[in-house]
């Protein structure tokens, strides 16, 4: 049962944490610390997702609406842990915490026709967990980021035209903090996790029309700060209930070149609302080869106000998950379909500006791990 345990609380993550709110895409979970003894795992997760709105102002066209446009992506996940004895572990972890991908492709009407955007982020986190006794253990450790974003706006109705900013990528530092408590004989684990904000400060190059040069600023911004909480308990023999809930400081981030601010008054890309994401699934072991999962999520609407490189507002998820296990390796698959909240947003100093409604996104993932 331990060693099963140890295996279902990762069975949704395959594809869990795709298109999550705002531009979270992983959840940073700390799971792989409480693998036993060495361990290595590599995950894949493609996204689908299916985003497009209507203008919601007679002042703004909107042709045939603005199409999908949310590209499909791509995810890519590794990790690395290992005991130094039987009372410290190490562990390494590469994730893409966050990311956006936005394209109002040519040809279709609507006022923002012509735009797009990208976000970016790598993330590098060393742990270091210590076993106190008791069932109770402290980890914590550094985490190494780097972010790069581009984007170009097209907004005739609003007097913007030509705009692009592409931002070098740039790197920060930040740490992570965290406490659990755990009782296998009953499969119970509650952790707590602490992210740290990230400052990065991102040499911008910026073109508008009229003006024939390019414009070189500096772009200061956080990436946010979160807690995750985490449990799981067995209720039953090959039974196991687990979820969490996390926050994230999406309120204090906003990315804001100097020129785009100058022209529009308002930030490329920001939040006015924390976010919260709640998760609840339950596992079963079917026999010693194969198990499986289902999972449900939650993100309340706040009803604010979005710019228009991010329109989703809320979500709601059901994940389905299996297992299977050969020897020291197992394989993890899981599929999730998230529908996206409907969104309102802003376009300089109309709101609102468009609607986003009646769209979801499909996440299927892959994860190996191997303990040696």
């Amino acid at each position: 049962m331990r060693n099963y345990v140890k295996s279902v609380t990762a069975l949704c993550l395959a594809a869990g944490g795709a298109h999550a709110g705002a531009l979270d895409r992983t959840g940073q979970s700390v799971d792989v610390l409480f693998e036993d003894g060495r361990y290595v795992e590599f995950s894949f997760a493609t996204v689908s997702p299916d985003l497009s709105g209507n203008s919601a102002d007679a002042l703004l066209p909107n042709g045939s609406g603005s199409g999908d446009i949310s590209p499909s992506y791509n995810q890519f996940g590794a990790a690395f842990k290992t005991d130094l004895n039987d009372k410290w572990s190490v562990a390494l972890v590469y994730d893409q915490p966050f990311k956006a991908d936005v394209d109002y492709a040519l040809g279709t009407g609507y006022f923002a026709q012509g735009s797009n955007a990208e976000f970016r982020s790598h993330a590098w986190t060393g742990f270091l967990k210590y076993k106190v006794g008791s069932g109770m253990s402290v980890y914590g450790g550094l985490r190494f980021q780097a972010v790069e974003a581009n984007a170009a706006i097209e907004f005739p109705v609003l007097g913007l035209t030509g705009y692009s900013a592409f931002a070098e990528r740039d790197y920060g530092i930040g740490y992570v903090a965290g406490v659990a408590y755990e009782r296998p004989e009953i499969a119970l684990r509650v952790s707590l996790t602490y992210n740290s904000e990230i400052s990065h400060s991102v040499n911008t190059i910026e073109t508008i029309n009229p003006i024939p040069v390019a414009l070189t600023s500096e772009t200061e911004f956080e990436t946010p700060q979160s807690v995750n909480l985490a449990f799981q308990t067995g209720i039953a023999p090959g039974t196991l209930l687990f979820g969490g809930v996390r926050w994230v400081d999406w309120s204090d981030f906003a990315l804001t070149p100097a020129t785009y601010r100058t022209a529009t008054g308002g930030s490329l890309l920001s939040y006015e609302d924390d976010v919260y994401t709640y998760t609840l699934g339950i596992g079963r072991r079917l026999n010693e080869t194969w198990s499986v999962a289902a999972t449900l999520g939650y993100e309340e609407t706040n009803g604010s106000f979005f710019t228009n490189l991010g329109p989703s507002d809320g979500q709601e998820s059901i994940g389905l998950a299996a297992i299977y296990t050969k020897g020291n390796m197992k394989i993890t698959t899981g599929v999730r379909y998230v529908r996206i909240g409907d969104t309102v947003t802003r376009a300089g100093t109309i709101a609102p500006a468009a609607r986003f409604e009646d769209n979801d996104a499909v996440a299927i993932g892959v994860k190996v791990g191997y303990n040696f």
